[in-house]
C-alpha cells in the first residue's frame, strides 16, 4: 500500500512541474539596469529578485490573469497584469524613480534660505549672528552675501543695482514699514529687530514669489521662533547698553518679555569720535512675544515691541561759512505682528498674518521743525491645498493700509502734507514637480491703490532642474511692481506703479559640505518716478518717465570641510547699472551702485579655549556721487570701502557667553564723498563737507548670561 502512495505523491509532483509557469524579464531605470529588485505575484509567494544584470526568472503554479509586481526602495512600484493560461511570459520593467520632496530639486535662483534642512541652504541662522562685522544686526550680515553693496553711510540694503526702498522686509508672513532705526543724513542705521527672534530666513534677491509685492528688488522673510524648550532669564552686559528677557512655559504655551536700554554716552567718552556730539544717542525698548498652539496642529503668535530714542548733534551750515547748527532727533516706533498657521483638515492649511507699525520722527535743527509720522496696516490670508505629491496650490489676498504725514515749520512759515494709500491684491501659485529633478513654480498677482487709482497685473514663473544628486540649474522670470517713494506721493496722486522685470539663471553645487554657486541676471526697469522741476510741490511737476537697467553676476563659495573646525565663504558680484529717476538729467550710474563687491568670512572652533572666532573681509569699488560744481553729473567718485573685522565668543561656562567685536581692525580710511550746499556762495561755489563714518573702529564687549532649572542652556541655542 506504501508503494503505491508514493507512486502516487511522486506522480503528482512530477504533474505539478509540468503545469508550472515561466515568468521571466529584465527591470531597467533611466540611468540602467536594476539588481536586486523584487519581483512577485501579488497575493502569492512566487517571485524572485533582479540579478547583477537585472533579470528574473521563476516559476509559478498560478493559472489565468494575475498582477505582476515590480518594486525598490526609492523608485515607484510597477504592476502589470499578465495572463498564465497562454503559457511562459516575459514582461520587461522600467521604474521611475520616487517622488521625495526632501530629495527634489528646489528653486534657488536668486534665493539664499537658512533655517530648513532643504539641499539648497548656504547660510544657517548661526551665521547671521557670528559674521564678524555684522555686530548682531541682520542687515549687516546679509552684507556679506553676494548681489549687495555697502553703503557705509546708510547701513540698509542695497541689492542688485535696486535702492534700499526698493527692498521689503517681512516677519511670519506679514510686511515691516518701518525695519530700520532712524538716522540723521549720511549716518548709518541699523535693523530694529534682535537676531536672536529668528529660527530661519529666507533672503530672495530676485524672482521671488507671487505671494510678495510692493518690492522691485528684494524681499526678507524672517520667521520667529517656536516653542521654547523651558523656563528662561537672559541677561545681557554690553559695553552700550543692558538687556534682559525672561521666558515662561505652560502646557500649551509660551511668553518672552524683554527690556533694553543702550547708552553709548560712557562708550563715546573712551573712543574717539568723527562727530559732534552734543546729546549721545540713548535706545529704550520693550517687547512682549507670546506663542500658544491651538489644536493638534495650530501655532499662534503674537509679537509686540516699543522702542524709543534721540540725539542730538552739532554739523557744520554749508549754506552759512563758519556757522553751525544742532540736529536733534527723537524717534518713538510700535510694532505689533500676529500670525496663525493650522490645517483646516487632511490636506488644506491656512496661514494667516497681520501687523501694525507706527512710527514717528521729530527733527529739530536751526529754525526748523519737521514731523514724520508713518503708520501702516497689513492683513494677510494664504491656503494652501496639495492635489497631490507633485502639484501643491497656494492662493491668498492681503490688504494693505498706508498713511505718511509730513508737518514742516520753519520761523516763516509752516506746511503740512498727509496721504492714505489702501491696495487690495490676491495671487495664485502652483507648484508643478514633473518628477524629483524637475519642478516649476507658476503664478501671478494682481494689485489696486485706491491713491493711485491703478491696478496691475504681475506674471511670474520659475523653474529648476537637478542635473545630478548634487547639482542644479534654476530660472526665474517675472515682472514687479512697486509704489512711488513717500515723499512723492506726498505732492502727487498720478504717479503709477514703477516696475521692473527679472530675469535670473543660476547654477548651485553641493556636495561634502561644500557649496559653490553662479547666478547671472538682468533686470529692466520701467516707469520710475522723476521729478522734473524744482517746483517739488506741483502735482505737475511729477511723472513715470523714469527707466533704468542693472545687470551682473554673482558668485558663491562656501567649505565647512577642508579645515578642521573651520568654516568659510567667498562671495563676489560685478554689477552694471544705470537709471534715470528722481531727479537724474539723464541715465547715469546711481550713487548707490559698486560695480565691484568682495566678501571672504572665516569661522574656527577652537576647542581646547572653548572659543568661537570669526574674521571677515569686505571691499566694495569706488562708488559716484554728485558734485554741484562740476559740469558732470555724477562724475565724483569715492573712496573704495574696505573693513577687516573680527569677532570672539568665548563659552566661560556653559551658560555664559563673553562675546568681543571689532570693526575694521587695521583702520582703512573710509570716504562716502561729500555733502554739499543748497546753494553756492558769493564765488558760485557750493561748499562741502566730507561724508564718513561715525568713528574709524567700532569696539563691542559683551556677556550674555543663561539661567534655566538644567544650567546647561546659553542664548546661542535659540538660533541653532
Amino acid at each position: 500500500m506504501k508503494k503505491y502512495i508514493l507512486i502516487f505523491l511522486l506522480g503528482v509532483t512530477v504533474l505539478k512541474s509540468y503545469t508550472q509557469t515561466l515568468v521571466s524579464g529584465i527591470v531597467t531605470t533611466g540611468a540602467g539596469t536594476l539588481p536586486g529588485a523584487s519581483v512577485y505575484l501579488e497575493g502569492t509567494y512566487d517571485g524572485a529578485s533582479t540579478d547583477e544584470k537585472g533579470e528574473f526568472r521563476f516559476k509559478t503554479s498560478k493559472t489565468g490573469k494575475v498582477i505582476l509586481k515590480v518594486s525598490y526602495i526609492g523608485f515607484e512600484t510597477a504592476t502589470r497584469e499578465i495572463d498564465l493560461s497562454a503559457g511562459p511570459v516575459r514582461y520587461d520593467f522600467k521604474l521611475e524613480e520616487a517622488f521625495n520632496k526632501l530629495d527634489a530639486v528646489t528653486i534657488t535662483a536668486g534665493t539664499f534660505e537658512a533655517g530648513d534642512k532643504k539641499r539648497s541652504n548656504v547660510i544657517t541662522p548661526l551665521d547671521m549672528i557670528t559674521t564678524a562685522g555684522a555686530v548682531g544686526d541682520v542687515y549687516g550680515a546679509l552684507q556679506a552675501l553676494p548681489g549687495t553693496t555697502t553703503n557705509g553711510e546708510s547701513g540698509k540694503l542695497f541689492v542688485k543695482g535696486g535702492d534700499s526702498e526698493e527692498s521689503q522686509t517681512f516677519i511670519d508672513g506679514s510686511i515691516v514699514y518701518a525695519p530700520y532705526t532712524t538716522a540723521a543724513p549720511n549716518m548709518s542705521v541699523r535693523g530694529r529687530f534682535n537676531p536672536f527672534m529668528f529660527k530661519g530666513t529666507i533672503f530672495s534677491t530676485g524672482g521671488y514669489s507671487a505671494e510678495y509685492g510692493q518690492a522691485l528688488s528684494s524681499v526678507l522673510l524672517l520667521n520667529t521662533n517656536d516653542m521654547p524648550a523651558e523656563d528662561q532669564l537672559d541677561l545681557s552686559f554690553m559695553t552700550i547698553g543692558l538687556g534682559v528677557a525672561g521666558t515662561k512655559l505652560w502646557k500649551t504655551g509660551a511668553v518672552t518679555a524683554t527690556l533694553s536700554y543702550n547708552d553709548l554716552s560712557p562708550y563715546m567718552w573712551v573712543v574717539p569720535q568723527n562727530y559732534n556730539w552734543v546729546k549721545y544717542p540713548n535706545t529704550a525698548e520693550g517687547a512682549v512675544s507670546i506663542r500658544e498652539k491651538t489644536g493638534k496642529t495650530g501655532m499662534f503668535k503674537l509679537y509686540g515691541s516699543v522702542t524709543k530714542s534721540r540725539y542730538t548733534i552739532s554739523q557744520e551750515d554749508l549754506n552759512q561759512e563758519g556757522k553751525s547748527y544742532d540736529y536733534a532727533l527723537s524717534n518713538g516706533n510700535y510694532f505689533v505682528n500676529a500670525s496663525w498657521k493650522s490645517s483646516l483638515g487632511p490636506k488644506w492649511n491656512v496661514a494667516s498674518a497681520a501687523s501694525f507699525t507706527s512710527n514717528k520722527d521729530d527733527v529739530g535743527y536751526d529754525s526748523v521743525s519737521v514731523n514724520k509720522l508713518l503708520r501702516g496696516v497689513h492683513v494677510k490670508n494664504v491656503f494652501s491645498y496639495p492635489f497631490s505629491t507633485l502639484i501643491t496650490l497656494r492662493f491668498g489676498t492681503e490688504f494693505f493700509s498706508k498713511t505718511y504725514s509730513l508737518d514742516l515749520s520753519t520761523s516763516e512759515f509752516s506746511k503740512a502734507n498727509s496721504f492714505t494709500n489702501n491696495t487690495t491684491s490676491a495671487f495664485a501659485e502652483a507648484e508643478l514637480y514633473a518628477s524629483s529633478k524637475f519642478v516649476t513654480r507658476i503664478g501671478a498677482r494682481m494689485e489696486y491703490s485706491d491713491y493711485l487709482q491703478r491696478a496691475n497685473f504681475v506674471p511670474r514663473i520659475s523653474t529648476a532642474y537637478k542635473v545630478s544628486k548634487t547639482s542644479q540649474f534654476s530660472l526665474a522670470y517675472g515682472w514687479f511692481y512697486q509704489d512711488p517713494t513717500d515723499d512723492y506721493l506726498l505732492y502727487t496722486h498720478l504717479l503709477g506703479y514703477e516696475r521692473a522685470d527679472h530675469y535670473t539663471f543660476s547654477y548651485q553645487t553641493s556636495q561634502n559640505e561644500r557649496t559653490f554657486r553662479a547666478e547671472i541676471y538682468y533686470k529692466n526697469y520701467k516707469d520710475l518716478a522723476k521729478l522734473n522741476s524744482e517746483a517739488f510741490y506741483l502735482s505737475e511737476s511729477y511723472s513715470n518717465t523714469g527707466k533704468g537697467y542693472a545687470t551682473g553676476l554673482d558668485i558663491f563659495w562656501r567649505d565647512k570641510k577642508t579645515i578642521k573646525n573651520g568654516d568659510y565663504w567667498i562671495s563676489y558680484s560685478y554689477l552694471d547699472t544705470k537709471r534715470d529717476y528722481r531727479d537724474y538729467p539723464g541715465e547715469v550710474i546711481p550713487g548707490f551702485a559698486s560695480k565691484h563687491n568682495f566678501a571672504a568670512v572665516y569661522k574656527h572652533w577652537f576647542g581646547g579655549l572653548r572659543s568661537y572666532v570669526s574674521t571677515n573681509f569686505k571691499y566694495s569699488s569706488p562708488r559716484v556721487y554728485n558734485n554741484p560744481n562740476s559740469e558732470v553729473f555724477n562724475g565724483e567718485h569715492t573712496k573704495p570701502y574696505r573693513s577687516v573685522d573680527m569677532s570672539w565668543s568665548f563659552l566661560f561656562r556653559q551658560n555664559i557667553i563673553i562675546y568681543a567685536a571689532v570693526t575694521n581692525i587695521f583702520g582703512f580710511k573710509q570716504g562716502y564723498g561729500y555733502s554739499y550746499a543748497t546753494r553756492p556762495d558769493l564765488e558760485g561755489i557750493y561748499r562741502s563737507a566730507s561724508i564718513g563714518p561715525g568713528a574709524s573702529r567700532f569696539y563691542l564687549l559683551a556677556c550674555f548670561i543663561t539661567l534655566t532649572h538644567q544650567g546647561e542652556a546659553n542664548q546661542i541655542d535659540k538660533i541653532e
